[in-house]
């Protein structure tokens, strides 16, 4: 079984994906997408293919400035796409191994872009985290160290999310909901 958590910056998907692993134990692996996407900038490949779109000023220390390549991607559709490209192929493989590796379990995958990648369509349980803006916006800028404007770059220039498209929409995270939606799992 996959069961695949979408929400924007802040909403608690991880949060979320750890608790239906506490509940579900041993039985359950989770991957957060974002980590594999942190993963693959550390290939060489990725590392040069990057400097050479965006630039010098996204390394330091001989390695890519994930901050600053945020503050160029979430302002321009055009660099994110460009982003995406050299990164997603690689991804792919990351994800692909994973799921390959951990087929006999019950398999979380958390990500805002979930939606549009071809792992949404291989989730069996859909999960959006619609959580106000308020509450995400203080949650991120607490746990990524960043400013309000960072977050609303980082915000506005993410996907819309569908309701609709998804099996669960949680607008808060209650334990006892999480345990009762597990169950019925």
């Amino acid at each position: 079984m996959i069961i695949g958590i979408s929400g924007k910056s802040g909403s608690g998907k991880t949060t979320l994906a750890n608790q239906i692993s506490t509940i579900i134990k041993k039985e359950s692996v989770h991957l957060d997408i974002d980590k594999v996407g942190h993963k693959v900038l550390t290939k060489k490949e990725v590392f040069e293919e990057l400097k050479k779109s965006f630039g010098e000023e996204i390394v330091k220390s001989n390695v890519i400035n994930r901050k600053k390549l945020g503050e160029l991607v979430f302002t321009s559709r055009n660099k994110m796409e460009k982003l995406n490209e050299i990164t997603w192929k690689h991804m792919q493989i990351e994800i692909d191994s994973f799921l390959e590796n951990n087929k006999n379990k019950v398999i979380i995958l958390d990500w805002l872009l979930l939606p549009i990648t071809k792992y949404f369509d291989q989730c069996d349980i859909k999960i959006l985290l619609d959580i106000p803006y308020e509450i995400r916006k203080k949650r991120a800028m607490q746990r990524d160290n960043i400013s309000e404007k960072a977050f609303d770059l980082r915000d506005n220039s993410s996907i819309d999310l569908n309701p609709a498209e998804f099996d669960y929409v949680l607008r808060e995270i209650n334990n006892e909901d999480i345990k009762r939606m597990v169950k019925k799992i």
